[in-house]
């Protein structure tokens, strides 16, 4: 199904935050058919990336935002000729920092993030929003938006989720998976450091990988126009290669 793209969300929100790129996409490829993809709503986060590939249509491109694209990373791999290509958006191969890895959140930071979390899920969500936003044009605006855009599910799941962001290291997979690969990243973000782009393609030189410059975490939703060209371009040269 070389004409069917599954996009997935990334931590705690919804398809709202990603329906700007999927039109986009819909307009300007209008053989394409575009799937808005839920993260799993399961409180044991071993058991999501069987659920992810028990739902997604084989023989599709995969793309994911955030979270999104590190299991869309892991999903290619296991795939592997059964995935037309991968799009990462904002999408760190190991989103906490290790000690061979630097270009990531720091640990100590996002073990802070997760016990705040645990203590109060509310508060910890909107300040999400606001860090997500933070380094884009219009912060504010979009900080509602993702706010509108939130996820309601069981709070276990959105601890199951940070779980997941914590344990992922997709360099392997990334390495794996021998499809077409397009990683983008945004300038500002301030949750995966742009710097997390060049620790990349230092890694995995073969790759297509791109920094949109003055752009925040939110980069599917603040430049949505300029990720659909971006997005559509790199599955045509798939398509042709």
């Amino acid at each position: 199904m070389r004409d069917r793209l599954m996009l997935l969300s990334g931590w705690a929100f919804g398809p709202a935050a990603l329906e700007p790129l999927a039109e986009l996409l819909r307009e300007r490829g209008p053989h394409l058919q575009v799937d808005i993809v839920f993260l799993p709503t399961l409180g044991d986060p071993d058991a999501w990336l069987d659920e992810l590939d028990a739902r997604l249509p084989a023989d599709s491109w995969l793309a994911g935002w955030s979270l999104g694209g590190m299991l869309a990373t892991q999903l290619a791999a296991r795939r592997g000729d059964a995935c037309n290509g991968l799009i990462t958006l904002c999408s760190n191969p190991c989103f906490r920092s290790r000690d061979d890895w630097p270009a990531a959140m720091p640990a100590e930071v996002f073990e802070a993030f997760h016990a705040a979390f645990r203590l109060g899920p509310e508060e910890t969500r909107k300040r999400f929003s606001l860090l997500a936003s933070r380094g884009g044009f219009d912060a504010r605006t979009l900080a509602r938006q993702l706010e509108v855009s939130r996820l309601e599910c069981p709070v276990a799941a959105l601890d199951a989720g940070l779980q997941l962001l914590a344990a992922l290291d997709g360099r392997e997979a990334l390495r794996r998976f021998v499809g077409p690969q397009l990683h983008l990243f945004a300038g500002n973000d301030a949750l995966v450091p742009a710097a997390a782009a060049q620790a990349l393609l230092d890694w995995l030189p073969d790759v297509e990988v791109d920094v949109i410059e003055n752009a925040s975490h939110a980069l599917p939703l603040e430049r949505a126009e300029d990720i659909a060209t971006a997005m559509l371009a790199f599955m045509q040269r798939g398509e042709e290669d």
